[in-house]
């Protein structure tokens, strides 16, 4: 049977009529069209459960943000939230919990202890899961954060650099994983919410 590139030819063809064939294309299209696509900020990765990280979120992450159904953000950087990810927060419910942490370049990089202490009670208080933490781009600061939480989780420091490093790639840093083994945790030690944290349903 001899077809030719014509509309009217291959519904003939296949006993279809120009009308059905082309509405069940533009159908088909537009569904396409229509399917969200998401797409995770800049080194995300989870933690544990409940617990997620990545670089700073974009309005092109927000619908990937939603579908995660965060609860809480850890922000470890000083200046003001921007207003697109303000109006997320507030449209989804989403405490904001802001760690003001300077971004240096050594050697003249300065991690404050005490507020990296305050922002690790938030990561750990279950209350605030889903919880994302990020910086601006997800390296150094939230590598330090999230290395402190892996001491309490008594990972070997080998682990903690392995994981650190994988992230942080070229620009990682001796200082930060300074700060990470000699980070004191005896005061988060006796928490009494669960490390490694429970997958079972809140």
């Amino acid at each position: 049977m001899k077809i030719e590139n014509s509309d009217g030819e291959i519904n003939k063809a296949m006993n279809l009529s120009p009308s059905i064939s082309r509405g069940a294309v533009d159908d088909g299209q537009r569904e396409e069209e229509e399917e969200e696509m998401y797409v995770p900020p800049l080194n995300f990765a989870m933690v544990d459960c409940g617990v997620f990280r990545s670089g700073f979120p974009g309005p092109a992450n927000f619908g990937f943000l939603q579908s995660l159904g965060i609860r809480s953000i850890v922000y470890l950087c000083p200046e003001p939230y921007p207003e697109p990810n303000n109006e997320l927060l507030k449209a989804n419910g989403i405490k904001l919990f802001q760690f003001a942490i300077e971004g240096c370049q050594e050697p003249f990089v300065n991690i404050p202890e005490e507020t990296i202490r305050e922002a690790l009670k938030v990561v750990l208080d279950v209350r605030n899961h889903p919880l994302l933490i990020h910086c601006k781009r997800g390296k150094h600061r939230t590598g330090c954060l999230v290395g402190c939480l892996r001491r309490l989780q008594r990972w070997c420091l080998s682990s903690i650099f392995d994981e650190y490093q994988r992230f942080a790639a070229a620009k990682a840093r001796v200082s930060d994983q300074r700060f990470i083994e000699l980070f004191d945790i005896s005061s988060l030690r006796h928490s009494p919410l669960p490390l490694p944290f429970s997958c079972s349903k809140r």
